[in-house]
């Protein structure tokens, strides 16, 4: 089949990550993957070009997307067309029905939108509502990356949540022993010698994530030789600069920006920490448990206790508690679980598991039926 993916552009967001395992899970077993995308641009558009078409809508504006992406559809006639996140997820199937052209759209999302666009106002969450009710009804498939997500959007788009398949996101093995080793060494060098207990967090510096809550849970921290390190870039940069001075932590505090691959960084860390008030699904909990490496996260909405099972495989605190944080960073770095323990649940989230669901959605009827 040829599999068309549909993103805003390729920054290096979980989402676009996940749709590039994606992609090269799909071509591994015979498929032909292209991007389209809004604007080309972004921190990953180069890795993609490397190893799979690309097609420019030039569509800046989301409301000159829906032309585009019919005169697209027409032209390159997709067998399949996978749209994620709002509110491409409510153009793409009605772009589809206004093509004549005849091919499967599954949407996907991968946040709670509720907690997304709590503030953007009643007439823009009206628009949402409306938008991607129409969209998830026009879709052939719709799929959410966590059960939280998926009833969601189920309430906003007023969609049954019987409609609606839970994929979870996923997360490609990491490297063998050998190349493991070369990706520690690297990882070394960026802790700034040696350190007691090094703490991580991956991902962009925005309000979602609350990055304050974990630099002050780790400020209290009875490690006074311990070490956090920030994986990832952001508006919100400065103000953690700023804190961690005031807080008192500012030269325990590593700011390496935004990573590629930040494999080195999970193989080297004693403790993974997610303080996000909310999430779609937490692929940095996945990959840290693949290196084995402990994880504390709030129980936010929506994925973390989905991953760790309630608390099975990592410590959950309350969303917003700092205290709490703290008390489980500090019994976490003192009693760490076994790491292949750690790597047998992450072994759960395989591309090889994800794609296949995938493709159980978009495959012809008559091959189903043989």
């Amino acid at each position: 089949m040829k599999i068309s993916i549909l993103l805003p552009d390729l920054r290096g967001g979980g989402v676009e990550r996940v749709r590039i395992i994606l992609a090269h899970e799909f071509a591994r077993v015979g498929h032909d993957v292209e991007f389209v995308i809004k604007q080309a641009r972004g921190e990953l558009l180069e890795e993609v070009q490397k190893n799979f078409a690309i097609v420019e809508l030039a569509t800046p504006r989301v409301r000159n997307v829906m032309p585009a992406l019919i005169r697209y559809l027409r032209q390159s006639r997709p067998d399949a067309l996978l749209a994620a996140m709002w509110p491409l997820t409510a153009i793409a199937p009605l772009a589809q029905r206004l093509s004549g052209h005849r091919c499967k759209v599954v949407v996907s999302e991968h946040n709670t939108l509720s907690q997304q666009y709590c503030g953007w106002g009643k007439f823009h969450r009206a628009t949402l509502c409306g938008s991607a009710g129409v969209g998830y009804r026009l879709a052939h498939a719709r799929v959410a990356v966590s059960d939280g997500v998926a009833w969601d959007i189920a309430s906003l788009s007023r969609v049954s949540r019987s409609a609606f398949t839970v994929i979870h996101n996923p997360v490609r093995p990491f490297a063998g022993a050998g190349a493991g080793a070369v990706d520690r060494a690297r990882g070394d060098e960026f802790w700034s010698g040696p350190c007691g207990a090094r703490i991580l967090t991956v991902g962009s510096m925005k309000p979602q994530k609350n990055h304050p809550l974990l630099l002050r849970a780790f400020a209290r921290l009875s490690r006074t030789d311990a070490r956090l390190m920030f994986v990832g870039d952001g508006a919100g940069r400065n103000t953690l600069e700023v804190l961690a001075k005031e807080l008192g932590v500012a030269e325990r505090v590593i700011f390496v920006g935004f990573q590629r691959d930040p494999v080195q960084f999970y193989q080297t860390a004693d403790l993974f920490v997610l303080s996000s008030d909310y999430e779609g699904f937490g692929n940095v909990l996945v990959e840290a448990l693949a290196s084995g490496t402990p994880v504390v996260s709030t129980d936010c909405p929506s994925g973390p206790s989905e991953i760790l099972e309630g608390g099975r495989f990592g410590r959950l605190v309350p969303v917003g508690d700092e205290a709490a944080l703290f008390r489980a960073m500090q019994t976490e770095l003192n009693t760490p679980p076994d790491p292949d323990y750690l790597r047998a649940r992450a072994a759960d989230f395989s591309p090889v598991i994800a794609a296949q669901k995938y493709l159980d959605l978009i495959e012809p009827e008559d091959k189903l039926n043989d």
